[in-house]
């Protein structure tokens, strides 16, 4: 019987473990992948280097992943603003003087996945348990059990630290969620789940050169905007694009799409990447649910439902969509574990005081 078990090993279930495990309680975390991050998601580029397929930026004024940095001494540089944007409306593609594309923002040097592992080596040894995949939470007014597979959790609190969608189409509930909570964890949109992240490498940041800044939109071709992901100093040097997907069903872009619409922003150099990386969100079956593409309602974000504890006060949800500030940032997956902790160890000290 565990005090808690959190579900996803994202940086927000990740934060709810060591929070918890710090105030005393025993913590299980459970994670449906074989890796920690969700979607802090980064590629190795180096020794002390990493280039990410998933969430990216920070910025100033966001205290939550401000502490951590501070707490976890992480390693951060600026955005590459210098320099000027390209444009491109269908009609020709054109030099924009200055930078009107980007804002300061802070990037993670070694990707932002590292968050996410040094927080996981933080845990208490045994804590975290990777490739189990939650399918059934059942509900007495006593306790709560998980099963995945054949292995089965038995908790006081659970933490849903996962997209609210996922959750509902993944997880059977007994009894079922309470509605409106079932129908509005249904159609809240997963933040990237139907975005494609396309990372461009290459030997140099030839850009810069040029006098160009890396960014640039556009109306033509699979990404719709493109930005300098290059490390500190241009090394590794990098560009990066978002390209939406609007239809259930779109394909993502090819490689011969996107590397055409990348030299003809940037010029010929940018045919060659010495890599190119297209991640399709839409795939990732642990953050995404079916026709994910289709869930637009983003003022369902921060909704005043998900700081109410449901099933007796037992269910907790912690996700940046949940996150009443920065919903869609880091800061707001970190915003809503703290709130999600915050509200189990107040539990768990009440219950224990009245039983004492």
């Amino acid at each position: 019987m565990f005090d808690v078990v959190v579900v996803g090993a994202g940086i927000s279930g990740l934060r709810v473990g060591q929070l918890t495990a710090d105030a005393g309680l025993d913590v299980c975390v459970l994670e449906a992948r074989d890796r920690v991050g969700g979607r802090l998601l980064s590629l190795p580029a180096g020794e002390r280097a990493g280039l990410d397929l998933g969430a990216t930026w920070f910025w100033a004024g966001e205290p939550h992943i401000e502490t951590l940095i501070r707490e976890l001494d992480t390693d951060i540089h600026p955005q590459h603003l210098a320099g000027d944007a390209m444009y491109h409306d269908g009609s020709r593609t054109q030099r924009i003087d200055g930078n009107p594309i980007d804002t300061p923002s802070g990037r993670f040097s070694a990707g932002a996945q590292r968050l996410a592992e040094s927080l996981a080596d933080r845990l208490p040894e045994g804590t975290l348990r990777l490739t189990t995949p939650v399918t059934d939470i059942d509900a007495t007014p006593t306790h709560l059990t998980l099963r995945s597979g054949s292995d089965r959790f038995e908790t006081h609190h659970v933490v849903l630290a996962l997209p609210p969608a996922l959750a509902a189409d993944a997880i059977t509930f007994t009894p079922p969620l309470p509605e409106p909570l079932a129908g509005l964890a249904r159609s809240t949109p997963v933040w990237m789940g139907a975005t494609v992240k396309i990372v461009a490498v290459y030997e140099t940041a030839f850009w810069r050169t040029d006098g160009l800044a890396g960014s640039a939109m556009s109306h033509v071709g699979p990404m719709r905007e493109m930005h300098d992901m290059s490390g500190p100093g241009g090394s590794p040097a990098a560009l990066f694009g978002f390209a939406p997907l609007v239809q259930p069903g779109q394909p993502a872009p090819t490689e011969q799409a996107v590397l055409e619409q990348l030299s003809q922003l940037f010029g010929a150099q940018a045919a060659n990447p010495t890599s190119l990386h297209i991640l399709d969100w839409r795939s990732e079956t642990f953050t995404s649910p079916p026709g994910v593409e289709s869930l637009r309602n983003y003022q369902n974000y921060g909704h005043p439902l998900w700081a109410e504890p449901a099933l007796d006060g037992r269910l907790h949800w912690s996700s940046t969509e949940t996150a009443t500030s920065s919903p869609g940032h880091i800061d707001g997956a970190l915003a809503s574990a703290h709130r999600a902790a915050s509200a189990i160890i107040s539990a768990t000290r009440n219950e224990r005081s009245t039983t004492a």
